[in-house]
């Protein structure tokens, strides 16, 4: 699988799961799961290139950096983290701008 479709097809995934746990349809450790086995399957394609080659790539690992930082139950929680997640959410979908403090960095092993 090459890295762009991996990353579209966590992208979807990615907003399903973020968007479930915002409307309480998920549990929260659903979410951090997917965040664990998404990170499990980016090691076996070996990337050594460190940038994002687009602004899609780059808002998905910032989420991922994001949720792996303050865990999935934030997202239920803290307001202005849900915002920032929702923000990246309407982008992915294309009714939102770029978020402006996104810094996503691919992970290379």
């Amino acid at each position: 699988m090459i890295i762009e479709q991996f990353i579209n097809s966590k992208i979807t995934q990615m907003h399903a799961y973020v968007s479930a746990v915002i409307n309480e349809e998920l549990h929260y450790t659903e979410l951090d799961q997917f965040i664990l086995d998404t990170m499990a399957e980016w090691t076996l394609l070996k990337v050594s290139d460190e940038t994002p080659h687009s602004a899609q790539e780059r808002v998905f690992w910032h989420l991922m950096h994001e949720v792996s930082l303050h865990g999935a139950k934030a997202l239920t929680q803290d307001l202005f983290f849900k915002s920032e997640m929702n923000t990246c959410l309407d982008f992915f979908k294309g009714t939102g701008s770029y978020p402006i403090d996104c810094i996503g960095w691919r992970p290379i092993a």
